[in-house]
């Protein structure tokens, strides 16, 4: 049994924060039918290197492709709909609605139905129509300008960093949906911006600054709120980050660097005053770690039960222990490409583990089983591909 078993979505969202949300509730059973247009596949499937990043976003989905712009798809998608729990959309707003097919229009065929729209701005104000892009959110929350050395440049991710938190919020606020409809028995619209959820996750700047007017400056790897943090650079060229958020932590750090009497400074005591004195902290801490290994390093941090990390490559991350023993990157086999290994399901249920049943299929690989499951038999699918309709 799955947590998700019987759960039916739609995914006619393209790139990543909608179908990074349709891949986790796929990973925990929900039937997940990702719907591209016929000769315009999800941008995704080309995204890095050999297509590699679809095997993954697609994974626990079946494929079919639908044209919602002309009458016959969108009467197939009205009765895939009326059999669905979920659909997860991010056109412009106003798309679905040229399209003759409307929240009001889809709820007709399923009352029950949830409806996910996920776009840069909302469905609503004076920025909706925009394209939206997690690149843009990165921006405009207010997280590019606080990332970056001191006098740099403002720095974005090198990764879908608002898109992956928006879906993450995207899989809760169906499952709220989902919840509140076993007390309502109807479906309602959940509208997500991808600038909202990394807005939230960066803290309580917008609470600082209305309260102080204070605006959090670039502070590169350092922290405003405590010290010594940084990534140092051992011996061995490699490198590791240490973080020292709870005093006592500090305490040990600083004992184990042979520089106890620093433990002993009025300042030290809290986690802003050891920030203004993170040059001294930070050269105690870089010039021992400089003069030892990164094994030297690590094992002397456990001892002193002092907090710090190695700085992994993708390479470190398939070799690690922990990793492995939680199985966080795990092994699957793909018909085309034969074994791939990929993040895993990203937790743990006790009684109703998630899985990942089958990497990302080929463009419209389901097509014709799912239209067979509405009733259509091969004559009437074949009719449709010549019109080009599926």
């Amino acid at each position: 049994m799955k947590a998700l078993d019987g759960v039916r979505v739609l995914d006619l969202a393209t790139l990543f924060a909608g179908p990074t949300a349709a891949m986790m509730l796929g990973d925990h059973g929900a039937d997940v039918i990702k719907i591209e247009h016929p000769g315009r596949p999800d941008p995704a499937r080309g995204h890095g290197p050999d297509g590699l990043w679809w095997k993954m976003l697609g994974r626990n989905k079946r494929a079919m492709t639908l044209d919602l712009s002309r009458p016959e798809g969108q009467e197939l998608l009205l009765r895939l709909a009326g059999d669905a729990d979920v659909v997860i959309e991010n056109f412009r707003p106003g798309t679905l609605e040229r399209w003759n097919l409307s929240y009001e229009r889809l709820r007709a065929a399923n009352p029950r139905l949830v409806l996910a729209r996920v776009t840069g701005f909302g469905q609503f104000g004076p920025y909706a129509a925009r394209p939206g892009f997690g690149t843009l959110a990165e921006a405009m929350s207010g997280f590019a300008a606080m990332t970056g050395e001191p006098g740099g440049p403002p720095t974005l991710p090198p990764f879908g960093l608002a898109d992956g938190i928006c879906a993450l919020a995207t899989a809760f606020a169906v499952l709220a949906a989902l919840r509140a409809r076993e007390t309502t028995g109807t479906g309602q619209v959940a509208d997500l911006s991808i600038i909202e959820p990394i807005l939230t996750v960066l803290g309580a700047q917008p609470t600082i600054y209305d309260r102080l007017g204070v605006v959090q400056p670039r502070t590169g790897n350092r922290s405003v709120n405590n010290a010594p943090r940084n990534t140092y650079r051992c011996a061995d060229g490699t490198w590791v980050a240490v973080s020292t958020s709870a005093q006592s932590i500090a305490e040990r750090v600083m004992r184990l660097v042979g520089r106890p009497e620093y433990a002993g400074e009025p300042w030290f005591a809290t986690g802003a005053g050891r920030a203004e004195h993170a040059d001294e902290l930070d050269a105690a801490v870089a010039g021992w770690i400089g003069a030892r290994s990164r094994p030297e390093v690590l094992d002397a941090f456990e001892r002193a039960q002092a907090a710090v990390a190695p700085v992994y490559d993708v390479r470190d991350v398939l070799a690690d222990p922990q990793l492995a023993a939680l199985d966080a990157i795990t092994t699957v086999t793909d018909p085309e490409l034969g074994r791939l290994r990929m993040q895993n399901v990203m937790f743990r249920l006790s009684d109703t583990p998630g899985e990942i049943r089958w990497p990302g299929r080929p463009h419209g690989a389901d097509t014709d089983a799912v239209l067979a499951e509405l009733g259509l038999a091969a004559p009437e699918i074949d009719a449709l591909r010549a019109k080009g309709v599926v």
